[in-house]
């Protein structure tokens, strides 16, 4: 009787955490893969209908990685002053909101202030929601867990792509009126199922081991972040007004590139499993490289669809590969985990953030989108050689 009771607490936990599981699935989808990436292929429909300024409005995208800096930032704080449930629960709610908001284009400071507050939940979810979730499940199942919810991202990268050209034959507004419906559904369905916390204690003063590898492996966490933001940004409005191709054809490329989110995650961490964290994370760089340089090197449909895919893949893929690094790196110092996985992310949001404001500056000040492929290919390569420095020195 005290075995068959043990077992089926088990196994009410374990569904319990699959519960969790969804909930932040749905987190990742609306606080990033939604909040974040629909702003892409709506690009150019802001700027052709006349809401803002082509510059302005790329301005207005920076301003999301910026809040996504403050809500890495700040996530943690909140939970340790609310809990986790309810930080989770808020910040899912101010992503909503943020959709509803931005459907009325009531000045530059009003939509600059939601497209902050769309990144600032983004961020806190990303810190905030894996880790309230996955202790609840047996520790086999932790990477596909992780996987399913770093999924979110891509699933939310092609559903943006997919809805919003339906959404803009409505209009504009409309759009946005639509993108916060889903996201507000979305939000309901997780409401019940994040998993009992109590309030989160401060780490402020939690020591870890310092190590020049962890260091260098938040440098290249950085580095691979700047490389990212050219697609992340600027591909949809590349190809749309760049190439002269149209919103249709930028937002059919946008859903390659989410199609590629979906896969890239469980794709990354089966290879870690087989082939080893370090070694996967340091080939990712130069495969990451080479795929960002391909818009400049020409090669036409097939060129692009590759780089679409490709960098779309590890957008949320190289997530789990540089968590599972961290947790390498820090095996016999589990309390130290967290807060590293905290600063990583802090990290990837500060140079995202200013990536995305200095080739914002670039374009508007040259009208050259290639200059900015070649900028992200070249970070990600510094990150390759950063890391196979380090690997060196180790070995030596």
């Amino acid at each position: 009787m005290q075995t068959s009771a043990v077992s089926d607490h088990a196994s009410r936990r374990t569904v319990g955490g699959w519960m969790g599981v969804l909930s932040a699935f749905c987190a990742s989808l609306v606080g990033i893969g939604m909040a974040r990436f629909a702003y892409t292929p709506l690009l150019p429909a802001i700027i052709g209908a006349h809401w803002f300024q082509p510059s302005a409005a790329i301005y207005l995208g920076a301003a999301n990685l910026a809040g996504y800096l403050a809500g890495a930032l700040t996530g943690r704080p909140i939970a340790a002053r609310l809990t986790s449930t309810a930080a989770l629960r808020a910040m899912m709610v101010v992503a909503t909101v943020s959709f509803f908001a931005c459907a009325y284009p009531l000045g530059f400071p009003w939509f600059f202030v939601w497209r902050f507050c769309a990144g600032l939940a983004g961020g806190a979810l990303m810190v905030l929601a894996a880790p309230t979730v996955l202790p609840h499940l047996p520790p086999s199942r932790r990477g596909l867990a992780g996987g399913i919810i770093f999924m979110g991202v891509g699933a939310g990268i092609a559903a943006s792509g997919t809805l919003v050209p339906i959404l803009l034959n409505e209009g504009l507004r409309q759009s946005w009126l639509g993108l916060g419906a889903v996201a507000l559904l979305l939000t309901l369905i997780s409401w019940r199922g994040w998993p009992a916390e109590k309030a989160v204690s401060p780490v402020a003063h939690q020591k870890r081991p310092g190590t020049a590898t962890l260091f260098a492996l938040y440098a290249e966490y950085a580095l691979n972040a700047a490389g990212l933001v050219p697609h992340m940004l600027f591909l949809v409005d590349f190809i749309a007004r760049g190439l002269g191709e149209g919103v249709q054809v930028g937002a059919e490329y946008w859903v390659l590139f989410g199609l590629g989110a979906i896969a890239g995650p469980i794709v990354s961490g089966y290879l870690a499993d087989r082939l080893g964290v370090a070694r996967v994370l340091r080939i990712s760089y130069l495969i990451e490289a080479a795929a960002v340089v391909l818009p400049v090197l020409g090669g036409g449909t097939s060129s692009l669809m590759l780089s679409s895919v490709v960098v779309g893949a590890f957008t949320p893929g190289i997530v789990p590969l540089v968590l599972g690094r961290v947790h390498e790196l820090l095996a016999h110092h589990p309390s130290a985990q967290k807060l590293a996985w905290s600063r990583a992310t802090v990290s990837f949001a500060i140079a995202q953030a200013g990536a995305a404001y200095g080739l914002s500056y670039i374009l508007a000040r040259t009208g050259d989108y290639h200059q900015l492929f070649i900028v992200g290919a070249s970070a990600l390569t510094l990150a390759f050689v950063i890391d196979l420095a380090f690997a060196r020195r180790a070995e030596g």
